[in-house]
């Protein structure tokens, strides 16, 4: 399975980006397609997942300001980051599978204050 993430980019603090991820294989194959990041000196954390079937869940830091959703047309999975503070500065990862046993390469979010 390959996953490519792409969108990651360089944006002030309160402002918005989105990340996507392309996945080699459908949504409903993989199960469950997640974000993941992991922020300078600190340990890869959980953002968003979301399942085959639209179920989604978030890290409590992001909820309310992140939105994780599914293409199933395109085998890709949105991540709309909004109110971005400088805590969310991170490499973002693509994870797919029931034990998120597939992951992307990582892409840079910064954000500035």
């Amino acid at each position: 399975v390959q996953l490519q993430a792409s969108g990651g980019g360089l944006v002030q603090a309160g402002e918005s980006l989105g990340l996507s991820c392309a996945a080699s294989e459908t949504i409903s194959s993989l199960h469950m397609m997640a974000w993941f990041r992991q922020a300078p000196g600190k340990q890869r954390e959980f953002v968003a997942f979301i399942t085959n079937v639209g179920d989604t869940n978030y890290h409590d830091s992001v909820k309310g300001r992140f939105i994780i959703s599914g293409d199933n047309a395109k085998n890709t999975v949105h991540l709309e980051m909004n109110r971005l503070k400088v805590e969310d500065t991170a490499v973002y990862y693509c994870y797919a599978g029931l034990g998120f046993q597939y992951r992307g390469q990582g892409t840079l979010v910064t954000v500035s204050s």
